[in-house]
């Protein structure tokens, strides 16, 4: 049976280098190892390895074991292990799996019984399902996930310095290797040597990630994913779905809010000048003074409705509290496939900037028409903001004027600037 086993793992990951080469360069970077029964029922990983059961892997077909391969991969290469932050272990692990699974599917993977699977959660991030899974929820996951095993170990790492490793009050029950060291990335973990020789004992269960190692972990996987998606677009092998998120996860992680700041900062026309004074006023000596005009800006609404209304809020309290600071004009425009009947809405930079009581909106997404309305005017703004999922119909042409695109989800836009809303 190991034999059998290991020559199933090896054909199963050969077989998605040669078809599906970005995961098969991703299940590459994880060592595959047999693990003790005891704690290991079906498959495992600590962002290390991987680790299997001779039993469960027995009972795969061979489709199977490519797709749980490439489910352990993607777990490491999506760096779910360093994303949990203060989220509940059980929630978190289940919103990972139902991120990963439908884009295994839709790569034409076979799912093995009993993963989880949900079509209303395609597209969506493990943090933006988290939401959505109950307390009580009493699903499980297929896999482990064993980068931290309980549900205080978020609440260990910030109450232990980096450089110290973590309490593990249980790590004797589990029979875990405390006096030793964790695995440097990639590396494999030690095992007992009177188990290395016998499948059915197999590993025992690694030691969680320090927070060191944690982080450099997720450092190794970024590249490590980087490079898998060059390799597979070298080889005419990487487009959809994942090829989106592949650049969704690529982009600089910014908090959305700097950059907006940034971006409308360097708009503000202050500057000093250094004409003549009057000489009137008897001083020879020429003192510049600061001048300042007025910054015309276009915010417009995505109303279509993948925006709901909290998100709707908190970026316009966020335009607000950036207007104040560089004198800016707001003319504000609500679209989901045509205009808005009230809009637009004009606010000068001393009125507060917010939404209005209603705004109608629900139906299909089209970008043009808010361009063809600013085109009809007879100025040009110094600088169009669109709030949107970008799931719609773009204008033909590149306007004459910069546009900023806050963008909530994976797509992306055909010109202008865009800033993902984390």
């Amino acid at each position: 049976m190991k034999q059998d086993n290991e020559t199933k793992l090896a054909a199963a990951r050969t077989r998605l280098i040669i078809d599906k080469p970005f995961l098969g360069a991703l299940v590459l970077r994880l060592p595959i190892i047999a693990a003790n029964s005891e704690w290991c029922k079906t498959t495992a990983t600590d962002a290390r390895s991987f680790y299997y059961n001779p039993e469960y892997i027995e009972q795969l077909s061979l489709s199977e074991t490519e797709f749980i391969l490439a489910h352990e991969a993607l777990h490491c290469a999506l760096s779910h292990f360093a994303r949990r932050e203060h989220r509940l272990k059980h929630r978190w692990d289940i919103a990972c799996d139902y991120a990963i699974n439908p884009i295994l599917i839709k790569e034409g993977l076979k799912a093995p019984p009993g993963s989880l699977s949900e079509k209303t959660y395609e597209g969506m991030t493990a943090e933006e399902i988290y939401p959505y899974i109950q307390d009580n929820e009493d699903q499980e996951t297929l896999d482990q996930h064993i980068y931290d095993d309980n549900e205080s170990s978020s609440q260990n790492r910030q109450n232990n310095p980096p450089s110290q490793k973590p309490q593990q009050p249980d790590q004797a029950e589990q029979g875990q290797q405390g006096d030793q060291p964790p695995p440097q990335g990639g590396s494999q973990p030690q095992q007992d040597p009177d188990q290395q020789g016998g499948q059915s004992d197999g590993a025992t269960q690694p030691p969680p990630l320090g927070h060191e190692e944690r982080e450099s972990l997720h450092i190794q996987w970024q590249q490590r994913l980087a490079g898998a998606a060059q390799q597979a677009m070298q080889a005419g092998k990487m487009d959809g779905d994942m090829a989106r998120l592949v650049d969704f996860l690529l982009q600089p992680r910014l908090p959305w809010r700097m950059l907006l700041a940034r971006y409308m900062t360097g708009l503000a026309r202050d500057d000093y000048s250094y004409t003549r004074p009057s000489t009137r006023r008897g001083d020879p000596a020429i003192f510049p003074s600061l001048r300042s005009s007025q910054t015309e800006l276009v915010v417009a609404l995505d109303t279509s409705g993948s925006i709901n209304q909290d998100e709707l809020s908190e970026f316009v309290a966020e335009i607000d509290a950036i207007k104040g600071q560089i004198r800016a004009r707001i003319t504000l425009i609500a679209c989901d496939s045509r205009l808005a009947d009230d809009c637009p809405w004009e606010y000068e930079p001393w009125e507060e900037f917010n939404l209005p009581e209603s705004i109608l909106g629900g139906g299909g997404t089209d970008f043009v028409p808010v361009f063809d309305w600013v085109n009809k005017q007879d100025r040009r703004p110094d600088l169009l903001i669109y709030f949107t999922d970008a799931e719609g119909k773009f204008p033909p042409g590149l306007p004459d004027y910069p546009v900023l695109w806050l963008v909530k989800g994976k797509l992306p836009v055909p010109f202008g600037q865009r800033i993902q809303l984390n």
